[in-house]
């Protein structure tokens, strides 16, 4: 009988342990637990976010009866949080904007982040900044929260460097996907924006980090759509060429906006003024939109949930459309934190909804089917200003919770697509990652190694 001592059985335990940990498998199940660390983090930063819009709409009820000193206060305090704001994005950074730009900057090895510190930066000036109604969305944030989390448990279990992208991908995947509910969207997003090549164990990675995460987020959430809208039939043959329009219509648009961030950076810059008071001014204007659009204000979501159930005229939609294009853009400029997924979609269902409208008043395609157009107006939208299109495609399904309009779905993203390959419309994280890099940052934001 061969009998080994507890010493060889403590040393042979120590090799079977250190080979699992070093294993694909281990890989994988980390990347689950930073799904499921991720995902209850940005659930908890979407409750807040809901609990803000709440506040803000009971703020500007109660301004509209009461007298304008308490307008002036309201503004006094906005421009203190423009202060806060200001001040935590020139101590760190790599927290304003969306993010997205600084994860791709990451993965490629340009970007450090300070993990600590931003991940409740990120959290708190994006629930004020958004709260108290910029024109920003939840998504940019939501992901790149969703990386200092999983940077974090990356240090706490002291993974290999070598795993640091497959897990940072993972929990990409995981931010998208417990931001909107959208687990397919998450997968498909970090593989077609965030990764230039990809293999079987990176998607694994992400597959297990956005289901993780959707399923923390349906717990709190329902496992139902994003956006309520009623039954959308399948977009009829003979409305094809009309979407082609639509598509064609979005890229020409989505160039614009693009170009409008981009102005809105220069403009800022230009301005000479520190960075603390930037985002005072977008602030501001929140005062005046709240009174008089309010619909305007804030991410949108309320937005596009709004024009699925409500008819507006065009002269309406139109004073929307330039509106929230235009004001997103100021947002984002300020470099406060805040992404434009969520505006971009709304952009995209206005400008979908004009257009809808317009073929109906003339007879080309049926009053009923105003909707759909407005949902493929977000699709193409998306396509066109990120240039992720199966992306967008899946995103809306998932969002929607309806199938029936996948045909018309994929022709007008490829439509919107195509269209701004032809006008030479960049990505628009691409380029603002070069804007990123091209300023002058210290040693302490961007690092090349």
């Amino acid at each position: 009988m061969i009998t080994i001592n507890p010493k060889e059985q403590f040393k042979l335990a120590r090799k079977v342990i250190r080979r699992w940990y070093a294993s694909r498998l281990a890989v994988i199940l980390e990347s689950i637990v930073i799904g499921f660390a991720g995902g209850a983090v940005v659930v908890g930063f979407r409750l807040a976010l809901s609990r803000a819009d709440i506040l803000r709409q009971v703020v500007y009820q109660t301004l509209a009866v009461k007298t304008w000193y308490w307008t002036v206060a309201w503004a006094v305090g906005l421009c203190a949080l423009g202060l806060f704001l200001g001040w935590c994005v020139k101590a760190f950074p790599m927290i304003k904007g969306s993010g997205i730009p600084q994860i791709k900057g990451a993965l490629a090895r340009q970007v450090v982040f300070n993990w600590e510190p931003e991940l409740f930066l990120k959290i708190v000036t994006g629930v004020i900044g958004i709260g108290a109604g910029l024109s920003l969305g939840r998504e940019g944030p939501s992901i790149q929260i969703a990386v200092y989390v999983g940077l974090g448990i990356l240090h706490l279990f002291k993974r290999p460097h070598a795993e640091r992208k497959f897990l940072i991908t993972a929990a990409s995947a995981a931010g998208l996907s417990a931001a909107f509910s959208a687990p397919l969207a998450g997968v498909l997003f970090v593989l077609e924006e965030l990764q230039v090549s990809f293999s079987p164990l990176l998607i694994a990675c992400a597959m297990g980090a956005s289901m993780a995460a959707d399923a923390v987020a349906g717990l709190f959430f329902g496992f139902t759509p994003v956006f309520d809208f009623r039954r959308i039939d399948a977009t009829p043959l003979g409305d094809f060429p009309w979407v082609v329009v639509l598509g064609i219509a979005c890229a020409l648009f989505g160039d614009i906006f693009k170009r409008l961030l981009y102005f809105a950076q220069d403009f800022f810059q230009k301005l000479r003024i520190s960075q603390i008071f930037r985002p005072i001014l977008p602030l501001l204007v929140t005062i005046p939109l709240g009174f008089y659009f309010f619909e305007v204000t804030g991410g949108g979501h309320e937005l596009i949930e709004m024009l699925s159930v409500k008819t507006f005229s065009l002269q309406t939609l139109s004073v929307l459309f330039i509106l929230k294009l235009s004001f997103t853009a100021f947002c984002y400029g300020s470099g406060t934190a805040g992404g434009i997924f969520l505006p971009l979609l709304a952009c995209g269902a206005i400008l979908g909804g004009i257009i809808g409208q317009a073929l109906g008043m003339f007879g080309l395609i049926e009053a009923g089917h105003n909707l759909n157009f407005m949902i493929l107006g977000m699709a193409a939208f998306f396509s066109a200003v990120v240039k992720s299109p199966v992306t967008g495609i899946v995103l809306i399904l998932e969002m929607s919770g309806n199938f029936n309009h996948l045909g018309s779905l994929v022709l007008v993203s490829l439509s919107a697509f195509v269209t701004s390959d032809i006008i030479a419309s960049r990505p628009v994280y691409s380029v603002l990652l070069e804007r990123l890099l091209a300023r002058k940052l210290s040693t302490k934001e961007v690092k090349t190694r």
